[in-house]
This record gives structure tokens, sequence and C-alpha cells, in this order.
């Protein structure tokens, strides 16, 4: 064969692989140390895949001449089977089976130009060393590589890569690059650092970095001395194939050590997602139960509507719930609020890791918590309105027994003496005059009792409303009522009895004193108005307005107006006594100065007048200070009006703010976030003017003031609103992170995302958070997602809606928009993709033992899929064999495991 053949031969065969040596393409030959070297080399590469069939080759030139060892080699390196080789020992026999291993070359896609059998069998070494450098080029390097590079680059890039950390290595080619040894050795620490200690080792010292890589790589990873490290010390430039053959069974004994550390990589990967998801569980389920439990322990407390029925234990029970307000429920709406953000958090984390969505155990549902919360709220409102309305009916209460006592002490004060007065006998032995004046005095004594029916109503009437009202002393109340009840009874039989008997006497006795009977008619009602207005001077009131007080001072007012009438009246009937003294001290009339006709006396009069006169200040006195009374409590009112009438708007404005940068149309999901937190330090630091407000609050209480029209807002909807605002910025700022969350995990971009959150809203109308199917579908539609109008569409619309509204509620929320649109352009680890990896650890077997699990992985993941694995049950098990399939599926949901 001439050299131009040889030539056309080496360049076919280069091609896509390495560019032709510059010296084989100018003369067509090999440099006598390049020969040498691949002769070596490609022998000792032979070998190492002859022995697998048991046998070897001596001389590459003349071992491979009747093809029989030839098509041997091909057997056993791609594991397939040759034609039955020729049997003889002619030429044309060497010939034939020659040619059978270059078809069977041919045939692996490798076009052999201007080669033929006849210069293999005639030992031509040059074109022997060429054959069996293609066949190293299609069987041991070919299917290296790295990035969609060529063999050769893919093969370099390997070596870079693998040898980047090491000092004095820089491989740039495959001659040079691997003079010193240091390379070699570098790559055998990279993967095996047990077996080489590189820090003892000198670029000055070239033959011993080359003999320690040999001998460790023959001894330690089964590749055979290919090289001769004094041939590449004393070659000027060695052999590319030769190196290139030589690293070439580098690469293939480290892969199946690569793929092992890739595989182990995802495994730590995902069972790292699945002890924390397992984490976030096990917190969920027990600050989901400590929350439920002291619901359970309040709600008690709240729902009942037992006192001491008096008014100072329901203001102790108000205190009580002002603790409770103030102390201990705060920590449990930030423990509510930080339950909620775990819960959405965990279930991000499963989508995103293609787990199945977490189920709380039966009754720790974030829907049972959010029931629960409710109807704490809703007790604790009924608890607030039982407590004051308990404290005004308490407060009447004991104004009206106060009332029913005073006016219970003035009639029994009266009746006191009556019965027996009644009951006397004392006109059988009068004189006609003083018979007279009995009779008078009786009837001034009926008009007096007529008078008194007025209060013994009033006293019974008191003693009603309290039975109405549920006075805790009732009882005694009821005794002392029924008492003056049976009495009053008595003495208007007594007194009609006593009639009766001065009519019978009347006929007799005619005689009158004008003057004493003037004074009684006249003594008798003024000594019942003076009795009437000292009572009501003395009258306790109860007041809850401005107004009200105002209308007791307008009637104190008026009343004091009829004093000078009063005391010309006063005046006039003292002046009656003067003249009956005058009268009686000018006649000396015996017994004159008595009047028959009245108990009264002028001194009575006289007293009663001097009592009305001295109460008429002290009730002045009364009526200022409840004024006062009412006029701090107006103050008061107005001060929580102000405070209220301030804060209630900024809650209201912040959680407008809030509201907009939730619907994520303001800046990067790093600004939202930024912000949000801005306006929860925002919002902590105000709370000062919500302590601020409870205490005026409590003032208002205290000073019993239960109606204000000066503010719309109330203390129960700021404590709402400031409690809603609270959970609204956790609950975005916790959307805000899973956002985050997502975009980071997906690989999607703030520009993606921005795209999505942004259409999303232009269909979002109304500003629910939440589209229609139609809204969702004009929405996908925007984002260039193709859903045809046909019957197809529908039905690829309405498997899209299962995916993203799985419980049927009609509408899609944003966070499962985003999973969806995220799922649909990225790509996630899979079930599959873990029992692939586990397969590679297991060395293909269908199972794994705990020995390979410890040797893989982190001790701890190691521990946690030995004791989650369950036993491999299979053909062929060995003891303590684990079923790695099924773990797998289970991670993903995907099993009963």
């Amino acid at each position: 064969m001439n050299d131009h053949g040889m030539n056309n031969i080496e360049n076919h065969y280069s091609d896509g692989y390495m560019e032709p040596e510059e010296e084989w393409e100018r003369e067509g030959l090999l440099d006598p140390a390049w020969e040498k070297q691949q002769k070596k080399t490609f022998t000792a590469w032979c070998n190492s895949h002859l022995r697998k069939a048991g046998t070897a080759i001596e001389n590459i030139e003349e071992d491979f001449r009747n093809g029989l060892k030839l098509m041997l080699l091909l057997e056993v390196i791609s594991g397939e089977t040759l034609p039955k080789p020729d049997r003889g020992k002619m030429r044309f026999h060497k010939i034939a089976n020659v040619n059978k291993a270059l078809d069977f070359i041919a045939s692996k896609g490798v076009k052999l130009v201007s080669i033929g059998a006849e210069e293999i069998v005639d030992g031509n070494l040059k074109m022997t060393l060429g054959m069996i450098w293609t066949i190293i080029l299609r069987f041991a390097i070919q299917d290296i590589s790295v990035e969609e590079m060529t063999a050769k680059e893919g093969l370099l890039l390997w070596c870079q890569r693998k040898t980047a950390p090491y000092r004095n290595v820089n491989v740039q080619n495959f001659h040079l690059s691997f003079k010193d040894g240091l390379a070699f050795c570098a790559l055998i620490h990279r993967h095996r650092p047990d077996l080489i200690d590189y820090s003892k080792l000198s670029k000055d010292n070239p033959l011993e970095n080359l003999n320690t890589a040999f001998d460790v790589a023959e001894k330690y990873l089964d590749i055979p001395r290919m090289l001769d490290p004094e041939d590449l010390i004393n070659t000027p430039k060695p052999d590319e194939r030769a190196i290139m053959t030589y690293v070439s069974c580098y690469y293939h004994a480290f892969q199946g050590a690569q793929q092992a550390e890739t595989a182990a990589n995802r495994i730590c990967k995902v069972l790292k997602v699945n002890q924390e998801n397992e984490r976030l569980m096990e917190e969920y389920e027990r600050l989901a139960s400590d929350l439920l439990e002291w619901i359970r322990r309040t709600m008690p407390w709240l729902q009942s509507r037992q006192s001491d029925n008096s008014l100072a234990g329901v203001q102790r029970k108000l205190e009580e719930y002002r603790t409770y307000r103030r102390k201990h429920k705060p920590p449990r709406v930030e423990q509510k609020a930080k339950l909620e953000t775990n819960f959405n958090t965990l279930q991000t984390k499963l989508r995103l890791s293609n787990r199945p969505a977490y189920m709380p155990t039966e009754g720790k549902m974030v829907s049972d918590i959010a029931n629960a919360w409710k109807g704490l709220e809703t007790s604790e409102k009924a608890f607030e309105e039982w407590l004051l309305s308990e404290m005004m009916r308490l407060e009447r209460l004991e104004h009206l027994a106060q009332k029913f006592k005073h006016k219970a002490d003035i009639h029994e004060e009266w009746t006191r003496g009556k019965e027996e007065m009644l009951q006397s006998q004392d006109f059988r032995q009068c004189k006609l005059n003083e018979l007279k004046a009995l009779k008078k005095k009786h009837e001034a004594f009926e008009s007096d009792l007529a008078a008194h029916q007025d209060r013994v109503e009033q006293i019974a009437a008191i003693a009603q409303e309290l039975n109405t009202l549920e006075y805790h002393d009732s009882v005694s109340v009821n005794t002392r009522c029924q008492r003056i009840c049976d009495q009053w009874d008595r003495l208007g039989g007594l007194t009609q009895r006593r009639r009766q008997a001065l009519d019978e006497a009347e006929r007799i006795l005619e005689k009158i004193d004008i003057l004493h009977l003037e004074f009684a008619k006249r003594a008798a009602p003024f000594n019942n108005w003076l009795d009437g207005t000292r009572e009501d001077l003395v009258d306790m009131f109860i007041v809850h307005t401005m107004e009200e007080i105002q209308g007791l001072l307008d009637a104190h007012s008026q009343f004091k107006a009829t004093l000078g009438e009063a005391d010309k009246e006063y005046n006039s009937i003292v002046n009656l006594v003067r003249e009956v003294e005058t009268t009686v001290q000018k006649y000396q009339v015996p017994g004159g100065l008595e009047n028959p006709y009245t108990t009264l006396t002028a001194h009575d009069l006289t007293k009663k007048w001097s009592e009305v006169r001295q109460l008429v200040p002290q009730r002045d006195a009364t009526l200022q200070a409840e004024l006062r009374k009412q006029q701090n409590n107006e103050m008061l009112r107005r001060q929580f009006a102000e405070k209220a009438n301030q804060v209630g708007p900024w809650i209201e404005r912040q959680m407008d703010a809030v509201t907009a940068i939730g619907m994520g149309m303001q800046g990067s999901l790093e600004d939202q976030l930024h912000r949000l937190k801005e306006y929860e330090q925002g919002v902590y630091a105000y709370k000062p003017h919500i302590e601020e407000l409870e205490k005026i609050h409590q003032a208002v209480q205290e000073g019993m003031i239960f109606e204000n029209r000066y503010t719309a807002y109330t203390m129960e909807t700021l404590r709402v609103g400031w409690e809603q605002l609270l959970t609204s910025i956790n609950r975005n700022i916790n959307e805000v992170e899973n956002q985050i969350l997502t975009r980071d995990s997906k690989g999607i971009t703030q520009e993606q995302l921005t795209e999505f959150r942004s259409s999303f809203n232009h269909f979002d109308k109304n500003r629910t958070g939440r589209l229609a199917p139609d809204e969702f579908k004009s929405c996908l539609v925007s984002l260039g997602y193709s859903i045809g109008k046909d019957r197809q569409g529908e039905i690829d619309f309405q498997r899209i809606l299962a995916i993203v509204d799985p419980n049927n509620t009609g509408y899609t929320h944003f966070d499962a928009f985003l999973d969806f649109m995220t799922r649909e352009s990225t790509d996630t680890d899979t079930a599959e993709q873990v029992i692939d990896s586990f397969r590679i650890l297991a060395g293909d077997k269908p199972y794994i033992l705990p020995d390979e699990l410890r040797r893989e992985l982190p001790p701890d993941q190691a521990e946690y899929c030995i004791q989650r694995m369950p036993p491999f049950k299979g053909p062929n098990a060995v003891p303590g064999a684990l079923d790695y399939m099924s773990f797998s599926t289970a991670l993903y949901g995907e099993s009963d495991l």
C-alpha cells in the first residue's frame, strides 16, 4: 500500500476525534518513538480485554495476522458474537477471518477507507496499529461525551475538571501535560484519596510520580501498565494516542464511582427534603394540638354565666376578662398566625418536591382551627356583652334595694303607733269640742293615710321589680313588703271602724274650735308636702348622660323657685298657732292650747321646714357632683373617640397598603417582602397606641359608659381590625416567601413571575385573589397557552382545572395557578429518578443492602433509609435485602407504604 493510501486512512480515522499528527501527514510515517509507545500501549490495552477470554498477545503485528484473536478481541469488548471463524491455516483462511473482523467494525458505523485484510495478514505494523487505534476510538473513547463535545475534547475536559484543584497540574493536551506524572496521580487521588498521598509528590520527580501512578492503577484499579515511564520522560513529545488510550481506562474505571456519587447526591437531596417535611408536619401537629387544647380549656370559662349576683363579683370577672385579652390571648394570636404560615410553607415545599399534600390528623385541619378560633371569638363577644349587661342589671338592683329600704324605713316610721292610736277609746271621755276635734283629727289622719297609699304602692312596685330582676336577697325584701302590706290593710280596717265610732258621737259633740281646725286643715297638707319634699331631696338617683343630670338640675331649679310661696304658707300656718296662743292667754281658756284636731304642732312644722332649707343646698352639692362625674364621662368619650378616630383609619390604611402589596405588582418579590416587613415593623411600633386606647376604654367601662356618639368605632372592632392586620401581614409575607421559594426552586425568573402575576391580576377584576373558570382560561390564553375552541380544547381545559382546583370549588387561586405554570415550564425530580439513583448504588440489583447504604450515604440519611425501607421479598433475595423501589414511590405518595 502506498504512502498516500495510508495518509487517507489515518485522516479518516482521526476525523471527529483528533487532529492527525503533522509527521504522519507529511511523511506518511510514524515517529519511531511514537510507534514504540503505541505498540506497547495498544498491546497492553488489547491484553486487558483478551485476558477475560483467557488469552493474550505478545507481538501485536504477528498475533493478529490469522484474524482469530482479532475476532475474539472484538467479541469481548462489544459483548456480541461474530461469525464463526475459518480454522484453516492457508493465507485465504486468514484473510477471510480478518475481513470478518473488519466487516464487524464497519457495521458499528466506522468507515474503513483504503484498508484491506492483506496488510494485516502480511503483518504491516503501521496498518495494524491504525486498525487497533480505530477499535480503541470506537469502543473505548467514542462514547465519552462531556457537554456534547467530541470524544477527544470530552475526555480532555473531564481530565481538566477532575485535576483543577491540584497544584502543579495544568492539563492542556494529551502529550506534554502528562509527562511529569502528576496529572495521573491527581486523577487517582481525586477518586481514591486513600491510595495516594498527593501532598508528598513533587514536580521534580517525574519518574517516581509515573511509577507511583502506574503501580497503584495496576494493583488497585485493575488498569494494566500501558506506558513506559522512561519513554514518556525521554520523548520530547509523547504519543497522544497512547496517552489517550491509557487515560480512557482511568475514565472507565472511575465512571461507576462518578455515577454512584451522582446517585448518592440525588438521594441525599430527596431524603433531606423528606426529613424537613416530616419535621414541619410534627411541628404543625404539636402547635395545632396545643392551640386547640388551649381553646378547649378556655371555652367553658367564656361560656359560663355563673356569678355571685353581686356588682363586685361581676367587676372582678370583667377584670379577669381584661387580663385575658391583654396577656393570655395575644401569644395565641401569634401562635395561630405561625401555624398558618408553617402549614402554607409545608404545602408549598411538598408541591415543589412532587410530594402529596399534607393532611393533618383528624380534627387538626386548618379549617378546624379556624372554626375553633371563630367559636372562641364569638364566645368572647357574648361573654363581654353578658358581663356589661350584668353590671347594668346589678347596679340597677343595688339602687332599687337601697330605694326600697329608704321608703320602707320612712313608711314604717310613719306607721309606728298608728294601730294603738286607732284602737284607742279616748273619745269616750271627751267633751263636745274635744270629740269634734277628735273627729277632725281622724279626718286629717284619713287624709294622711290616703296620701301614704301611693308610697305603699311604690314600695310594692319596687319589691316586684327586684323579684323580676332576681335580686339575691329577694326573700327578705318580700317578707318586709308583705309585712308592710298586711299592716296597711289593718290600718285601713281600723281607720274605717274608728270613723264609724266618731260619726256615732258626732250627733252629740258639735262645737268646733275654728282656729284649731283651720290650723289642722292647713298644717296637714303642708306637713305632707314637707315630708314629700324631704324625701325627694334625699331621693337617690342614677344617670348615664349629661341630658339626664341636666334634667334633674332643671327640676331642682324649678323646685327652688317655689320655696318663696312655701315660706309664705309656713308663716301663715304658724301665725294661726300664734293667734291661738294670744286668744288663750287673753281669755284664759282651759286646755285651749291643745289642738283637738291634729297632733301636729308649730314646732313640728318649724323643725321640718328648717330641715328642708338645709337639704336644698345639700341637694345642690349632690347634683353638682354628679354633673362633674358626667362631664368627666363626656371627656372620656371624647378622648376615646379622638384616639379611636385616629387608630381606626390608620388600621384601614395599613390593610389597604398590605393588600396592594399582596397583589404582587409593586417591584420584585424581594422588594415586596422588604416592604411587607417594613409594614410589619411599623405595625408593631404602633402597638402603644392600641394599648393607650385599651387604658382609655377601661376607664370608660369603669365609668359605666355604654354608648359614645362621637365615634363609630368600638374597642371590639378595633381589636378585631388590629388582629386582622397582623394576620394579613403574616399571611402576605408567607405567600411572598413561598413565591420566592417556588421561583428559586423551579428556576423561573423574576420576569416570568411578574408576567404570571400581571396576567392573573388583569383578569382578577374584583381583587378577590381568585379566578372563575372563564377568567382562568382567558389568563392562560394571554400567556400563550394554546386551548382550542373545539371539544378537545374543552377536554384539555377540564384536565387543567382538575389540577388547579382539585376540590372543585369553582375558583383558581394564585398559588395553584403559579404552581401549574412553573410545572409546565420546569422539571423536577421524580420517583423514577430516585429509583435509578438507588439502582446505581445497588449495582443494578433490584434490592440494596444496609452496608451499601452506609457506604454511599451520610450516616443520618443512611439510617433514615434503613429504618423506613421494607424488606425485599422478590426472587433471589439475600438476608437483610431492602426494597428501595417501594420506598422511592412512597416518597412521592405513589404507594401505600
